[in-house]
């Protein structure tokens, strides 16, 4: 039976998730791509470039969203930017090792407690998953409109000027379908999953 959680999370839900777990989402949370992630992080985080004054809103309102809530590595498709009455048509996880260079930095800026994708993340986000503590949620590829279904209302988006897929889009969803693929204890699903398959591909050459 699914697990059904409602963002913002607390240290103690996350503590209690493993891998393997399936999750039922619902809350308010935030879809970011490459751009965002660069964005946060070299605006805010490593400010490697110089905030002005439209960062500085954006920054201010997204934060308290990301606080205890979680990050979709996603780049929808949205209806109605014609009329602003804006409605996911597919709303499906991108490959989230893109981001690993800089995820680990904006779960421990932010105190993200998930982070939702497709493909699992590397070392130093299996790290801050024990650090923040977070965990990666693994949502089902190849099912896009399906996940639309979950959005229940587009709230808000930032950064529109990064392209669609790429803007920080604020969404209400209900019962999001995922499952804990690397959880707070240091276990991920997608590390075993890679020994496993080279064990056994080790015992086919032999």
């Amino acid at each position: 039976m699914a697990i059904s959680l409602a963002f913002p999370l607390t240290d103690d839900t996350i503590r209690s998730l493993s891998v393997g777990d399936s999750v039922m989402l619902s809350g308010v949370i935030i879809t970011g791509r490459d751009t965002a992630h660069k964005w946060m992080h070299d605006r805010f985080i490593s400010k490697k470039s110089i905030p002005n004054t439209d960062d500085k809103r954006a920054y201010d309102l997204i934060k308290p969203l990301l606080q205890r809530g979680a990050i979709y590595h996603c780049g929808p498709v949205v209806d109605g930017l014609d009329t602003g009455k804006y409605r996911f048509v597919s709303a499906g996880p991108t490959t989230s090792i893109r981001e690993e260079v800089y995820q680990g930095d904006i779960m421990r800026h932010f105190n993200l407690k998930g982070v939702i994708g497709k493909g699992g993340m590397g070392e130093a986000t299996l790290i801050s998953c024990s650090e923040v503590p977070a965990v990666y949620f693994h949502a089902i590829g190849g099912a896009a409109a399906l996940l639309a279904r979950s959005v229940e209302k587009v709230i808000a988006v930032y950064k529109l000027e990064f392209g669609v897929p790429e803007a920080m889009w604020v969404i209400r969803i209900k019962d999001f379908p995922a499952v804990v693929t690397m959880d707070s204890h240091g276990n991920s699903l997608h590390e075993i999953v890679m020994a496993n398959s080279n064990k056994r591909l080790r015992e086919l050459v032999k």
